[in-house]
């Protein structure tokens, strides 16, 4: 979905009614459903991709069918995300597009609750064996090759003498034996170890397409072929590179090998939530002969949503649930990043994942496999690991031409030693070698890679970032805006008076304002009902009730009008106030009632500031970032809270029209603004901005609408998204700056062209070891972002 398209709704959502919203579940923004569309969305696996150019022949075939909405490949992953349209294709039609393209791809299975680990398999080590084995055998092709006096790195001069002296039998051996048993044993290895890599060519050119697999196939087949002609003709009187063709492929394999554990690293994230679920249940369903409940161990699947399940101290809640019996305190920190053990009592919610402490609990189950918080974040830190952040397009542009561009320095290297030196193995060794140094894979791997390992280190952090548009989003803000109540404070007032302005009660007030305010989501609406259930009060349902945004709400109660809101709205009602009106306390927010017309009452509440606000918002402006307040509250209420965090700047009394006229104030004087909200009334703010940053925990999590989530509603939060997002950005350009300067270097350098002035050659085998390092340079570099860790604040 695009950012206009996200603006669009979320700013009709924010117009509907304040606590009435209906709140974007994370399931759906996971999933990227586009309502009102009917289109569905899908993960495919991709098998055999190597480099970029593949990535973009599958997403282009993927774009091209019919029916597809919008396609995207993730190279970390080897998956495809595709949004279609039911109506039209199916996704077995996805596959065949897939395998049409010249790759591999298969149904996924639709059981799975959270994302499935990536697991090595039986074959995963075969690269790393092939790899070993490959390179033995090349090294020992090299040796053996010394004899010939015509081998690929026979310019070795002393050591090739050195090596006479020591093994005199080897320099015994017929040169013609030696030569055809090494043909024999290079045909059966590079058969062997590069059956897959030959294969995705052949496959590609069947299809008018290049990839990496092309250029090592090319490089691997000339030597190869001239080495044999060599061989079967010796009159020919040439070099053989058998050598090298074992060396290339042996190290072409290892680093893909060594990149595919480095990707598993990057990847730790994603799989250490898929861990945290437990495969089994304890669920109490029936009672034995004599009436006791009897619990069963049941497979998770199996688990439905009014199960009562017993949870032991020591393990892992295997569901969201709320608690029937006993008390524990459990630890959510791989949810939500707050590693301090929570209370947790009878009706008090926990979530699947979490660890349960020290009491034996026995909980009801509210959400169950892929509906759980755990899942649910699974799922959006995998889809923002795959999505695609704006600094990748130079990558792609890249690669798009990359191979083309190859294989013609190949074709010119070898007419210009043939040219220039009069030499066909000099001009075969350095075409071979410039085949082969060539890494659309390390340029693919630039951003993705370290996108991957920043999107899994700020879910440890208990931070969300919804991709790699975001995340370079955030990384460039200059102004961060925060509302006040539930951001900068807790988000839960409590009632600090009830005032009487009529012959009814206290009591009466609460009674009647709780019936109006007891299916509002208002913070306030909160206050009030905690406060009448606490003192045992009932009251009949209200009518007609509606909401009125950035204002208050009206309903019918016991046949009576009830108004419930701000002065601002009591105005606009025409509602007769007090000619003095009573004073407002430091901090306090008010909410005036009225009946019928006729002012009755006010309540007063009060809020907490959160902890660790002052720190964060010192933190920000300490490097250089402008701090605002927000908010629909009375400027008394305001000011108290915005000196204690260290905010100068604050509006008050706000409607959310009046917010995203702020943002764009400060956009069209060419700031980068952040709104920071709890994504319901502030919406239509967050979308404007250029980065929406919204506040939930738990439960909390599918009223977020924001660019980045904070689990834990800590406002250290915002802190930890610029910090990692300023860090990955850095890491991002230091792997495209190594991707290009490799390739800017290296292909002159394997094609000889520092010879004349210097006389230095890269050998093929050179140019494979050099291509193999430089793809897993950038996965370790971006592996970096692992260590990363947030500033101590104080």
């Amino acid at each position: 979905m695009s950012r206009a398209d996200r603006i669009t709704g979320q700013a009709a959502g924010a117009r509907e009614s304040a606590g009435q919203i209906p709140g974007q579940d994370l399931k759906q923004s996971a999933e990227e459903q586009s309502p009102g569309t009917g289109a569905a969305t899908i993960a495919l696996p991709v098998l055999g991709m190597s480099c970029a150019a593949c990535q973009r022949h599958v997403e282009q075939a993927l774009n091209d069918s019919p029916g597809v909405v919008s396609a995207r490949v993730d190279l970390m992953r080897h998956r495809a995300r595709v949004e279609f349209d039911p109506r039209i294709t199916q996704p077995t039609a996805l596959v065949q597009a897939i395998r049409d393209s010249g790759y591999d791809s298969a149904l996924p299975r639709m059981a799975d609750s959270v994302p499935a680990p990536m697991k090595m398999d039986s074959m995963a080590l075969s690269p790393g064996l092939k790899a070993a084995v490959t390179i033995l055998a090349g090294a020992l092709a090299m040796l053996f090759s010394m004899p010939l006096g015509v081998a690929s790195d026979s310019q070795m001069g002393g050591f090739d003498h050195g090596l006479m002296q020591l093994l005199p039998w080897m320099y015994a051996l017929p040169v013609s034996a030696l030569r055809w048993t090494i043909l024999i044993v290079t045909a059966v290895l590079a058969i062997w170890a590069g059956r897959g890599i030959y294969l995705s060519a052949w496959k590609a050119l069947l299809h008018g397409e290049t990839n990496m697999n092309t250029l090592v196939s090319l490089g691997t087949g000339v030597a190869f072929f001239y080495s044999a002609y060599v061989t079967v003709w010796p009159n020919a009187n040439g070099n053989v590179y058998f050598d090298s063709v074992l060396l290339i492929l042996g190290f072409l394999l290892l680093g893909k090998w060594l990149e595919g554990r480095a990707r598993h690293r990057a990847l730790d994230a994603v799989d250490a939530l898929a861990r945290l679920q437990p495969a089994t249940a304890r669920v109490r369903r029936s009672a034995d002969s004599s009436g006791n409940p009897v619990e069963e161990i049941l497979p998770l699947e199996q688990v439905k949503v009014g199960d009562l399940v017993v949870v032991l101290p020591g393990e892992r809640f295997p569901v969201d649930a709320v608690i029937e019996s006993g008390r524990t305190s459990v630890d959510e920190s791989m949810l939500t990043g707050e590693a301090l053990p929570l209370a947790r009592g009878v009706g008090e919610r926990v979530l699947a994942g979490s660890v349960n402490y020290d009491g034996a609990v026995a909980c009801v189950a509210e959400q169950v496999g892929v509906e759980t918080v755990l899942a649910q974040i699974g799922r959006l830190v995998e889809q923002a690991q795959g999505s695609r952040a704006p600094m990748e397009r130079l990558a792609d542009r890249a690669s798009a031409v990359f191979v083309p561009i190859v294989l013609g320095l190949a074709v010119l290297t070898l007419l210009g030693w043939l040219i220039f030196a009069h030499s066909l193995p000099l001009a075969i060794a350095n075409t071979v070698a410039v085949l082969v140094i060539a890494c659309p894979c390390a340029m693919g791997l630039a951003v993705p890679a370290a996108l991957t390992v920043a999107i899994g280190r700020g879910a440890q952090f208990g931070v969300l970032i919804k991709g790699g548009e975001a995340l370079e989003r955030v990384s460039t803000l200059q102004t961060i805006l925060m509302d006040k109540t539930g951001t900068l404070t807790i988000g839960r007032p409590v009632l600090a008076g009830i005032h009487s302005l009529s012959t009814l009660a206290d009591k009466d007030l609460l009674r009647i304002a709780a019936a109006a305010e007891d299916h509002s989501a208002h913070p306030l609406a909160h206050a009030i009902v905690d406060q009448a259930r606490a003192l045992g009060l009932s009251w009949q349902p209200a009518t007609e009730a509606q909401i009125i945004s950035g204002r208050g709400l009206t309903a019918q109660i016991e046949g009576q009008r009830c108004l419930l809101g701000n002065l601002a709205y009591m105005q606009e009602e025409f509602i007769p106030m007090p000619a003095t009106l009573p004073v407002e306390a430091a901090g306090v927010t008010r909410l005036w009632m009225a009946l019928d017309g006729e002012l009755v009452g006010y309540f007063d509440a009060k809020d907490a500031l959160r902890l660790s606000a002052k720190s964060a918002v010192a933190w920000l402006r300490g490097r250089g970032l402008q701090v605002e307040m927000l908010t629909g509250d009375s400027a008394s209420a305001a000011a108290p809270i915005a000196a204690a965090v260290g905010i100068s700047q604050v509006a008050a009394g706000l409607m959310p029209a009046d917010k995203l006229a702020r943002i764009r104030e400060l956009q069209q004087s060419g700031l980068r603004v952040a709104m920071v909200g709890d994504g319901i009334n502030d919406a239509a703010a967050m979308a404007q901005a250029d980065a929406g940053i919204a506040m939930g925990a738990g439960a909390a999590l599918a009223q977020e609408a924001g660019d980045v989530l904070l689990l834990n509603s800590d406002p250290i939060g915002i802190c930890t998204a610029l910090g990692l997002s300023r860090a990955t950005i850095a890491v991002m350009r230091q792997n495209l700056g190594w991707a290009a300067g490799y390739n800017v270097i290296g292909i002159p350098l394997a094609a000889g062209l520092l010879y004349p002035a210097f006389h230095i050659l890269l050998t093929p085998w050179m140019a494979a070891a050099a291509m193999a390092f430089s793809s897993v340079s950038v996965l370790l570099n971006s592996l970096r972002l692992r260590g990363w860790k947030q500033e101590i604040i104080n």
